[in-house]
């Protein structure tokens, strides 16, 4: 048997690639064309606004799209913005901030004007971050007796917080 059919032979049928991926690497290929369609080159820029302008701005806007005067060059876009008409006029006064943090987000000046288009904004999703759990002594301490073995301070806190919130999410599911 040649070495190429061995390793054919080899192989699990019916399964493709090197086993597991993360979604994350995919992500940007599979969303490109949806988000392409309204200029933005991957999901980043809508998917971290609140990180990039802070909560309450982005409570009150969203973006639409992402426009280039050259189709080729991406940079010296407009982003056209849906605000909440109250906030309007804020907006505009603040429109050099927003400029400067969607382009320190992205590296480079990608951006170099707003364009606002008043009109109700949707409600985003609420995050894992935001929903507080209640606390459960009994929980904690459990949790607390399991990582005693952790010596990485940083690396102790984060699995604590994390099976802390996985075992409070699954007592709230059995009741």
């Amino acid at each position: 048997m040649s070495e190429t059919q061995s390793t054919k032979a080899s192989r699990t049928p019916g399964r493709r690639g090197n086993g597991l991926k993360a979604l994350a690497g995919d992500l940007p290929r599979v969303t490109k064309k949806a988000v392409g369609r309204r200029g933005f080159a991957d999901g980043a820029l809508l998917a971290d606004w609140p990180q990039i302008v802070g909560n309450d701005l982005a409570r009150a806007s969203e973006p639409l799209r992402l426009s280039f005067p050259k189709r080729q060059e991406r940079s010296s876009g407009t982003l056209v913005l849906r605000v909440e008409p109250s906030l309007a006029i804020t907006l505009q006064h603040l429109e050099p901030q927003l400029l400067e943090r969607v382009n320190s987000f992205f590296g480079y000046r990608i951006v170099s004007r707003l364009k606002l288009l008043q009109g109700p904004v949707r409600p985003r999703r609420q995050t894992a971050e935001k929903i507080k759990l209640p606390s459960d002594p009994d929980i904690e301490r459990r949790v607390a007796e399991r990582l005693q073995s952790v010596t990485d301070e940083d690396l102790r806190t984060a699995l604590a917080r994390l099976t802390e919130s996985y075992e409070r999410r699954r007592k709230l599911k059995k009741k």
